[in-house]
């Protein structure tokens, strides 16, 4: 008899090995042991995901998982929201029951090309709460299916794999720190599948394959990183600012948020030296700047301001913002601990805007002189 999960088993090993002798070659921008530890602990905390998630999906069973956590980032983590994920069966139709549980913004997205274990090639359909009609308790209940259905619907496509949920929450503290926090959240299929059977051979080597498929699409099939996405709210150039007009292209990237507007610039800064940012928030329903690392994840925000929201942020009398990105304390507010980090990217998101973001502008000051 073969034994498959024993063949998927050593294949997930040989992945293992191969993104560690080919991933972080020189070419690739990670010369220093530092640098190849960063893509280690990336590549850890997706296994980690992968396992959590995709080794024991069931679309016909299907879950809300909580997607990351302070220790557990990856894909643009968030330390002001609280995501979820579920694998779908786009043949099937499902209900998802939920509640706002205080979130000033909730959405669902349907990601595309995610069966199996793959990477989201776009995004599918979304729904965000003001295009659901939700009860006075702020609870609610959603259908999913291709086939049209009356009052708050999500569709599916062939092409559908899972469903992303986002929870933003605009608080003096991450919300993501807080271990007490839960938001009510559930799928089942409209037609019980019944009990599942216990795990087999084969089904335990079809969970390695869907592991071995999100991780190798994150890291030795994702061949120059995260970081690199030719997007026009990327900026080209180190410590400055792209602003593009609002648009919707973000839709086209898979795990994107579609209602929110980004900008992102590469920071590169020395021992000495700090980042002054100054702008202003748009009208829009959250705002925030977050702190990422070149495989888009959080420094350590349990203990470090990385981020700051727009509760967060003391403004200037004229009503604009001053942020200082800096190592050290500059003994200012609204102060961007770097960790440490000499470079890094400062990603910022709008949400919802409804007028055009102003230009954030950007210079380099020696610290001690901030």
């Amino acid at each position: 008899m073969t034994d498959r999960s024993g063949q998927a088993w050593e294949e997930l090993v040989a992945l293992m090995g191969e993104i560690e002798g080919d991933w972080w070659r020189e070419a690739r921008g990670m010369p220093t042991a530092n640098d190849r530890a960063e893509a280690r602990i990336f590549a850890l905390n997706s296994l980690q995901h992968a396992l959590e998630f995709w080794s024991q999906a069931d679309p016909a069973r299907p879950w809300f998982y909580r997607w990351f956590s302070p220790t557990k980032k990856l894909l643009g983590d968030n330390p002001d929201a609280i995501y979820y994920g579920s694998v779908i069966d786009p043949d099937r139709d499902y209900v998802i029951r939920g509640n706002l549980a205080g979130a000033v913004y909730t959405s669902f997205t349907v990601e595309q090309g995610t069966g199996g274990g793959g990477m989201s090639r776009a995004l599918g359909a979304t729904l965000n709460d003001d295009e659901i009609d939700i009860n006075s308790d702020g609870s609610y209940e959603l259908q999913l299916s291709q086939s049209p259905q009356a009052g708050n619907w999500l569709a599916l496509t062939p092409e559908s794999g899972s469903i992303t949920t986002r929870h933003y929450f605009e608080w003096d503290r991450p919300a993501a720190t807080d271990p007490n926090m839960h938001v009510p959240l559930s799928i089942e299929p409209t037609t019980d599948p019944g009990p599942p059977a216990i795990p087999d051979d084969e089904a335990c080597a079809q969970g390695l394959q869907r592991v071995i498929t999100f991780l190798r699409s994150v890291t030795v099939d994702w061949p120059t990183g995260p970081r690199d996405i030719p997007l026009d709210w990327v900026s080209p150039e180190p410590n400055r600012f792209t602003n593009p007009p609002l648009d919707e292209g973000n839709r086209a990237i898979g795990y994107a948020a579609a209602d929110n507007a980004y900008r992102s610039t590469r920071y590169e800064l020395g021992p000495d030296e700090a980042l002054e940012i100054r702008g202003r928030f748009p009208q829009c329903r959250f705002s925030n700047v977050v702190l990422n690392n070149r495989f888009i994840q959080t420094p350590p925000y349990r203990s470090r301001r990385v981020s700051l929201n727009r509760r967060q942020t003391v403004l200037e009398p004229d009503g604009s913002f001053r942020m200082i990105l800096a190592h050290r304390d500059p003994g200012v507010t609204n102060w961007l601990d770097t960790a440490g980090a000499p470079t890094g990217t400062l990603f910022w998101r709008y949400l919802l805007p409804t007028e055009q973001p102003s230009q954030l502008e950007t210079q380099v000051l020696a610290v001690d002189d901030v």
